[in-house]
């Protein structure tokens, strides 16, 4: 692609990112919406899971106590899944699982390249390889 070519190109990519929504305006259904899952698993009690962004973790918090996949944010686009806790009392009900499925969804529709560092979100996705970012979960808001 020649130089004017590629000027024009850009030319008409810049006036149509300015036709779409402002930046004050996100999308729906993103996390920077605040959306939130609810998670209805068999022997699961009710889990919301939610994006707490000022704590660099997604949470859910189950009768007084909060299960977490802590992450890093990596520019450009990248999110780097550290570390997975969940407290014993909850251990079992597949919580934990539930935090990263959401983790997931998350950083797919925000288009972020996934880097999978805790060994509990390695483990998850070797038995869970190709998982649609629409899955059985619900959003609430």
């Amino acid at each position: 692609m020649n130089r004017d070519a590629r000027r024009d190109r850009d030319a008409d990519l810049d006036e149509a990112l300015e036709e779409t929504f402002p930046a004050s305006d996100p999308p729906a259904n993103t996390v920077e919406t605040g959306i939130q899952l609810r998670i209805d698993a068999p022997d699961t009690p009710d889990v919301v899971v939610r994006d707490h962004r000022e704590a660099n973790r997604f949470e859910a918090i189950v009768d007084g106590q909060t299960a977490f996949l802590q992450y890093e944010r990596r520019p450009p686009r990248a999110i780097v899944l550290v570390h997975t806790e969940v407290p014993e009392a909850l251990r079992g009900k597949g919580i934990g699982s539930e935090v990263i499925r959401f983790a997931l969804q998350s950083a797919r529709a925000e288009g972020l390249t996934i880097v999978a560092q805790c060994p509990f979100v390695r483990d998850y996705l070797k038995k869970h390889p190709v998982e649609p970012v629409d899955g059985p979960a619900r959003g609430t808001s």
